[in-house]
């Protein structure tokens, strides 16, 4: 359960507070998660309480993956307030004041989203301490959390000198995902996989996020952060983290962030030699462009867990910009058995190790895939896979997107899908060899997996994406 919530929305007539923060907050309105709630939108935009309202009602229809016009929806309109930036802090307190007191009970909670460009982010955060509204609160910050490893040091302590660090919440969109979480339930829960998650039995883990959209309207952002910055160390080296930490102690925030901890404290300083950087062709002419930027659009490491469990077992992370497909997978590659006793000709090992595959988009599925014996005379193998979709069972409809989670679990100060300022300054710190002195950036075509360089970089194995099989679509 939660306490009667107060959210204060920096950058509320943002894209991001369009697509994903008000649609998000309307569901945990309407499905009872955050029943008591009020929401105060400021920005740089000055517009009136029923101008917010207006376009929080066309963000809500044009963006809102389940809500239609209806009853709640226009109760949860009133539920909305607005006050500019440019109003000051006293403003802002004084919202949230009337806010408040529209909430029942003595104990109410704010909830600070950040939705604002990191450069802005501290000067929110000073807004909050102005406006005296660091007591009882929570501050939801999005990425990225610093530049670099004293950047980070330093964000960190500036965020410190106002709030507690159980009061900040540094989200990863991605972890908010079910399927990202159905990683802890798959390792911890079942008998079957656990005992062979380790260097013993897995040969190689790869986590492959391409992506098949440009820059948009984002250069200015990306100019300053490139594929790395952007997303290894706030997104993949967080879903490293889930696929490779030890079972916590119990299932409860504090554990579970040590144990993601131990983690990054594992990991090897990631060396120049083990990352390949690309730049789609036509990169340069995207508008807000340098003509001689040297900016990554899309990055392939090899990375190393020196633990127990995964001492010598190589970490594959691939991400880039206007690549052949958009996917979200990982996936754990076996190592094969050490000797055949099959026949030549019987397709053992012909079509690579066995696979269990995670795929993170929103449809959640997994697969795990092995040899079989085709029916018939002989001995001839060939590769089969058993699949599972969440939308093929009974409980798809109960699933929450990414954000909504997100904000959920902060407001119940839930940290377990949120990182630490420990855990973000550590992988600062292993990337910083790799940002010193960065490898040379290689062209790519959009539309391809990125330059050639990677198949260097991972052999003797072979990416997984494209996949050789597709997935299995349910027939009706």
């Amino acid at each position: 359960m939660t306490a009667p919530t107060t959210v204060v929305l920096f950058g509320a007539t943002g894209d991001l507070a369009k697509r994903k923060l008000i649609p998000g907050l309307l569901h945990l309105f309407k499905s009872g998660l955050l029943d008591d709630l009020r929401v105060v939108g400021t920005s740089l935009d000055d517009m009136s309480v029923d101008e917010f309202r207006d376009s929080a009602m066309a963000a809500i229809a044009e963006f809102g993956t389940r809500e239609k016009e209806d009853e709640d929806t226009r109760a949860f309109a009133q539920h909305l307030d607005y006050v500019p930036l440019s109003a000051g802090p006293d403003a802002l307190s004084d919202a949230v004041a009337r806010a408040e007191e529209q909430l029942p009970g003595d104990t109410t909670l704010r909830l600070h989203y950040l939705a604002v460009p990191p450069k802005a982010a501290l000067a929110a955060v000073r807004t909050i301490a102005d406006a005296r509204l660091v007591e009882r609160s929570r501050v939801v910050m999005e990425k990225p959390f610093g530049h670099d490893h004293s950047s980070a040091v330093s964000l960190n302590a500036e965020l410190h000198e106002v709030f507690a660090e159980d009061q900040i919440f540094r989200i990863d969109h991605f972890l908010g995902k079910e399927p990202a979480q159905n990683i802890l339930a798959f390792r911890f829960a079942n008998g079957l996989f656990e005992p062979i998650w380790h260097r013993n039995n897995i040969s190689h883990v790869q986590i492959d996020v391409p992506e098949t959209l440009g820059l948009s309207t984002r250069a200015d952002f990306y100019e300053n952060t490139g594929a790395y910055r952007d997303m290894v160390v706030t997104h993949l080296f967080q879903i490293l983290a889930f696929t490779a930490m030890e079972p916590p102690t119990a299932l409860e925030p504090l554990a579970i962030s040590r144990e993601k901890n131990k983690v990054f404290d594992s990991m090897q300083p990631l060396q120049p030699s083990d990352v390949v950087r690309g730049q789609y062709s036509g990169y340069h002419d995207e508008p807000g462009v340098a003509p001689d930027s040297e900016t990554e659009t899309f990055v392939a490491l090899k990375c190393f867990v020196d633990n127990w469990r995964w001492a010598g077992v190589p970490f594959y992370l691939r991400t880039g910009k206007r690549m052949a497909e958009g996917a979200r997978i990982i996936s754990i590659a076996f190592k094969e058995p050490p000797q055949s006793m099959f026949p030549k000709g019987s397709g053992v090992g012909d079509q690579g190790p066995d696979h269990l595959t995670f795929d993170l988009a929103d449809r959640s599925r997994m697969s795990l895939s092995f040899y079989g014996k085709r029916p018939g005379p002989g001995f001839r193998l060939d590769k089969l896979s058993m699949q599972f979709s969440m939308q093929e069972t009974d409980w798809a409809g109960a699933v929450l997107e990414a954000y909504e989670r997100l904000i959920y679990d902060a407001a119940r100060g839930d940290r377990t899908l949120f990182t630490s300022a420990q855990g973000i300054e550590r992988l600062w710190e292993i990337s910083q060899p790799a940002l010193d002195n960065p490898p040379p950036v290689h062209p790519y075509a959009p539309g391809t997996w990125g330059p050639n360089q990677i198949h260097q970089l991972i052999a003797p194995f072979t990416w997984r994406l494209p996949f050789e099989r597709k997935w299995r679509e349910r027939k009706s």
